[in-house]
């Protein structure tokens, strides 16, 4: 037994070394010709349904307006039906052929089931999932005096990506469609004030992650994740620590500004780099 130990211990990490730098190179060199040839490789969305998730402002928004422009039909969730309305009109105008509003809160399951099948019973199809809806939070985490109140961030930027997914999968497989999920730097680029925050987004990056290992090609799935851009969020709208949403522009502004100085980021230019 120990010879045979002695043998794997001597052997083995050589073989293993000859195959890693046999199969690696090509490995490299299959992933890099994917890669550039996706680059070039612009997807017709004329006719295709997409749904958005926190459509009504920021990058939502903008991303209901990229796909009319390209003709997509639109499925636009939110939970302020006039500002929705409002999308849709202009949504429209860019050339939408066809778009619906669906009123919902994606931290509740059954309104994430329900707008899924509306979409579907609507059009017949789903192709794009746009999971967007999320929410900010600022504060020190030893100030807070209840941090359970943080519990909606992980609900509505995590949990609210997470059930549209599990209920729109057997649409997305059927069309051989694809996921685009609204990350954040935040996943993995440290800051005051946001360490609930991150933890939400590095959280849903990780998930999906793991599910585009899962699902192979049969559903794609894109994953931006932007630094902070000219959005609602980034506007005052936060949760605060007591879990009430505020608006404090002064308060956001104190860890905003330097970043935005730095890199003026707009929606629109994050919107056309994820399409």
């Amino acid at each position: 037994m120990e010879l045979i130990h002695l043998v794997m211990d001597i052997v083995l990490p050589p073989l293993l070394l000859i195959f890693v730098l046999m199969v690696l190179p090509p490995y490299v060199i299959y992933k890099l010709v994917i890669t550039i040839i996706r680059m070039f490789t612009v997807e017709d969305l004329s006719g295709k349904v997409v749904l958005i998730t926190g459509a009504s402002s920021g990058i939502g928004e903008q991303m209901a307006y990229e796909y009319a422009r390209k003709g997509a039909r639109l499925a636009l969730v939110a939970r302020r039906e006039k500002k929705l309305q409002e999308v849709v009109e202009k949504a429209r105008e860019f050339g939408s052929p066809d778009a619906i509003v669906i009123c919902a809160d994606v931290s509740i399951s059954n309104d994430c089931k329900r707008f899924v099948e509306e979409t579907v019973n609507h059009f017949g199809r789903l192709d794009h999932l746009v999971n967007n809806a999320g929410i900010n939070t600022a504060f020190y985490f030893e100030e807070s005096e209840d941090i359970s109140s943080s519990i909606p961030v992980m609900d509505i930027n995590f949990w609210g990506s997470v059930y549209p997914t599990s209920f729109a999968l057997p649409h997305l497989k059927s069309t051989k469609g694809k996921i685009v999920v609204i990350g954040s730097a935040s996943a993995w680029l440290y800051g005051p004030c946001l360490s609930i925050y991150g933890a939400s987004k590095a959280a849903l990056e990780n998930f999906y992650q793991t599910l585009r290992v899962e699902l192979g090609s049969s559903v794609k799935i894109t994953i931006a994740s932007p630094g902070f851009i000219e959005s609602e969020i980034n506007q005052g709208k936060y949760l605060a620590a007591d879990g009430t949403v505020q608006v404090d522009k002064e308060k956001i502004d104190l860890f905003r500004r330097p970043l935005l100085d730095r890199s003026q980021l707009r929606v629109q230019w994050i919107v056309l780099r994820i399409l």
